[in-house]
């Protein structure tokens, strides 16, 4: 990979992780589009760790009143069920579960199989129907002072759906929370804030596997580049992504997701990409 590569691989990476379309799938499709190399799960998951650092400082404030709030309880002192803070501290911790099982379980599928475009394509369109759907039966009557373990849960299986490339995290988890009821700019929070442990845990897992001679097609200084990229980029489209979901639907990106999805399911199958 060449510093060129490296750098839009990094714009592309913080745009497209908070923005429901793919990430995963973005890093697979644009290096096709140009005739480059895979650059492989390993370079994903750790350009991904300038997206969270962006989250870990946009949100700061939020997160520092969150653990404090969860290490209390965990020491034993009193946790009152109003302690908003310490609740999604651990409704995080829960939602995390399933996407750790699935991720542990299914490594080898996702890391090669899943990464076919074909799958990327078809995910693209598929769930984009089932982000229209969350929006238009989402009633958006509840905040996130209402949410519960069970709600945690759920989009925490949401959020394991994600691991299929395409899907995309935070279209997944922001459709989970307007199911379960929740307003949009409160789902995309509680989103953002829930890839942290998942998202940190699956980066440094792959960080070993960045430069060595795997089948890894990126190298040290690539994926730094790339990741300081991803990091700015990420924090500013954090600040776009909030404050759009206050007025607008994200189901405004379907249309954009079916067609990247139906153009790259028709250059396959004709042979132009591969």
């Amino acid at each position: 990979m060449d510093p060129f590569q490296a750098i839009l691989l990094g714009i592309v990476q913080g745009l497209t992780e908070f923005l429901p379309i793919s990430s995963t799938g973005h890093l697979r499709i644009i290096p096709a589009f140009f005739g480059w190399e895979d650059p492989g799960a390993a370079f994903t998951a750790v350009t991904q760790l300038g997206t969270v650092l962006a989250i870990l400082i946009y949100f700061r404030q939020d997160l520092w009143r969150i653990v404090t709030a969860t290490s209390k309880s965990v020491r034993g002192e009193r946790w009152r069920s109003a302690d908003l803070d310490a609740k999604i501290g651990w409704y995080i911790i829960i939602g995390t579960i399933p996407i750790g099982i699935c991720g542990l379980a299914f490594r080898s599928v996702i890391e090669d199989g899943a990464r076919s475009l074909y799958v990327i394509g078809i995910a693209l369109i598929v769930f984009s129907f089932v982000i229209l759907r969350a929006e238009a039966a989402g009633k958006q009557e509840r905040k996130i002072e209402d949410i519960t373990a069970r709600d945690g849960l759920m989009i925490g299986v949401f959020q394991a759906i994600a691991l299929i490339p395409g899907v995309s995290r935070s279209g997944a988890t922001i459709s989970g929370g307007l199911l379960l009821g929740f307003n949009r700019a409160d789902a995309a929070r509680y989103s953002f804030l829930l890839s942290i442990p998942a998202v940190v845990l699956s980066g440094l897992l792959q960080l070993k596997d960045i430069g060595d001679d795997s089948g890894a097609n990126a190298g040290v200084a690539p994926t730094v580049i790339a990741t300081v990229l991803a990091f700015a980029v990420g924090y500013a489209t954090i600040e776009f992504m909030l404050r759009f979901v206050t007025r607008h639907s994200i189901g405004v990106f379907c249309g954009y997701r079916v067609a990247m999805g139906a153009l790259v399911l028709l250059l396959v199958g004709t042979g132009v990409i591969a």
